[in-house]
């Protein structure tokens, strides 16, 4: 049995937007437009961009309303940043950035920082050797300083969990705290395997704001299982592997150890 992929962030979001455990857990989410730009804008301050279809943090635009250095908009995409005094211009260039793409808007989490440098976290759950879902793994993700995802394709550093959380957390509240994420990407993954019955598993990117509240930013079927080669605990990335060559996720990528 193939392993199910599913690209679209949108239809996705809809499925766990349908548990009221999950709903808490989720920014406020709406596909883009003039209207929902603009109300999220007023509502928020600050909103993420993003393509429904795009992988590895590309064209994700952050965009912010502005006091300083005058009233208006910043915006950001990779490490170009521009800055419009009205709405409409702001529209107008995020309208030519997409193109036809299809782009969903996302109420902006001001993530936790390390070191003066965003971080949030990603959590691998796979299904097991039993066939039930497991989470395998949490590990950090440490944004390159001039930009505003955390991918290791984007230039972002995989980091244990401990060292990002060691200004934030004692020792017995990060253990509580990892005990959450994984009951939260446990149940993510069981509400989609209802809707998708033939995904193995699933990398949650989760956003933790100043009050340690674990916020949903996206969940991705197909996630890259070699960031947590940067663990120094090696069983990890041990176990990840083991359970993805026993589900089938290696057959064309054999070669790689």
């Amino acid at each position: 049995m193939s392993i199910q992929r599913v690209k679209s962030k949108w239809a996705k979001t809809k499925i766990m937007l349908k548990s009221d455990y999950l709903r808490q857990y989720m920014p406020p989410t709406k596909l883009f437009g003039r209207g929902s730009l603009h109300g999220m804008l007023s509502q928020y301050g600050m909103v993420y961009v993003k393509p429904i279809n795009g992988t590895f943090g590309n064209g994700v635009i952050r965009v912010e309303r502005t006091t300083t250095p005058s009233l208006g908009y910043r915006y950001q995409l990779d490490t170009k940043i521009m800055f419009f005094p009205t709405f409409e211009q702001l529209y107008q260039k995020i309208v030519k950035q997409k193109k036809n793409r299809s782009y969903i808007v996302q109420k902006g989490i001001h993530l936790l920082k390390h070191q003066k440098r965003r971080f949030d976290i990603r959590v691998m759950v796979q299904k097991n050797l039993s066939n039930h879902w497991e989470a395998t793994g949490i590990i950090g993700r440490l944004a390159h300083p001039a930009k505003i995802v955390t991918n290791y394709h984007s230039g972002g550093t995989p980091m244990a969990l401990e060292r990002l959380m060691s200004d934030h957390t004692n020792h017995a509240e990060l253990a509580s705290f990892k005990n959450r994420l994984r009951k939260l990407s446990i149940n993510i993954a069981n509400n989609l395997q209802a809707a998708y019955p033939n995904i193995k598993e699933i990398g949650v990117d989760i956003a933790i704001d100043a009050t340690l509240h674990p916020w949903i930013l996206e969940v991705n079927t197909y996630p890259d299982p070699y960031i947590f080669r940067k663990l120094p605990d090696q069983s990890i990335f041990q176990r990840i592997y083991r359970y993805a060559a026993a589900y089938g996720r290696f057959k064309k990528r054999s070669s790689r150890p």
